[in-house]
């Protein structure tokens, strides 16, 4: 009985080590992903803008030739 005991409890401590091990390797895994997703909508933000500044800059060469022409 005892020596089950030991078996048993040498069996869930080696189980242990290697869930914690498992669990920090998805805990770095998620904040690197958190970190790809930030830097993700960053660059969008970054795109979005650079696209509206050159529809403005568009919509005001438009305006101007439509003023000379007339």
């Amino acid at each position: 009985m005892i020596r089950l005991a030991a078996f048993t409890l040498l069996v869930v401590s080696i189980a242990g080590c290697g869930l914690t091990e498992t669990v920090g390797s998805a805990a770095a895994d998620a904040t690197s992903k958190a970190q790809e997703i930030k830097q993700g909508k960053a660059t969008e933000a970054r795109a979005q803008s650079e696209l509206d500044a050159a529809a403005r800059a568009s919509a005001e060469q438009r305006q101007a030739a439509e003023k000379d022409s007339q």
